[in-house]
């Protein structure tokens, strides 16, 4: 048995207790092939209900300081983290948004699901921010589809700057595939990202209901 496989058999239960997840449309996601999973980012726990509630194995950028704890709390995030998908990636760097790019590139020629929120960071407010072309370019990359999802009621699990969890539903919403073949060739053309990655986003915001705000999430935090 796979160590994701082991984590999502031991903590599934325990997660579909406290948190008592709805799912709805997890029959989008192609059952083999690239997929891009390309959601909404309310909070940290986000990247811990997502691979526990779809049937493939969900690979994921992380920050490096995930898995550079120290003392068995140190580890044993390690252990999980990169147990269920998460791969260490340094993002503060100067080369660390290539880094990131080059690695969902890598995961989709290998015919894996890579999930991303293309805001960039937790949303700083619950609002739905604008999403960095990243994703635009991944999909015209590899020719992935997209499938887009929400994370709806996560914030009220784990409130930024909260401590422990706290028992509370949460719905993980899935949409129909996004293709987007008629780009092919154009993944330089920073108008075509950008119409792909807005189109990406709309769908998110449909299926999450959130406000949308027309700005970078990091340039609301830093405000």
């Amino acid at each position: 048995m796979s160590r994701f496989a082991l984590l999502k058999a031991v903590l599934g239960p325990i997660m579909r207790l406290m948190f008592r997840p709805r799912v709805e449309g997890v029959e989008h996601i192609p059952s083999e092939g690239p997929v891009i999973l390309a959601g909404n980012h309310l909070t940290f726990i986000d990247s811990m209900i997502l691979p526990l509630v779809c049937d493939r194995q969900v690979f994921f950028i992380g920050k490096d300081e995930y898995v550079k704890g120290k003392g068995l709390k140190g580890r044993l995030m390690a252990w999980f983290f990169t147990g269920v998908g998460m791969i260490p990636v340094d993002r503060d760097g100067g080369k660390g948004g290539v880094a990131a790019l080059m690695t969902g590139r890598r995961v989709l020629e290998e015919g894996k699901v890579f999930g991303i929120y293309p805001e960039g960071t937790r949303s700083p407010d619950g609002r739905l921010y604008r999403g960095r072309t990243g994703i635009a370019r991944l999909t015209l990359m590899t020719g992935a589809p997209v499938v887009p999802f929400a994370m709806i009621g996560t914030d009220r699990i784990q409130p930024t700057g909260a401590g422990m969890p706290r028992p509370c539903r949460v719905t993980v919403r899935f949409g129909e595939p996004m293709e987007f073949s008629r780009y092919e060739g154009m993944d330089r053309d920073r108008y075509v990202l950008r119409a792909v990655t807005d189109s990406v986003m709309a769908e998110v915001m449909r299926l999450s209901g959130q406000e949308y705000v027309d700005m970078y999430a990091t340039k609301a935090k830093a405000a």
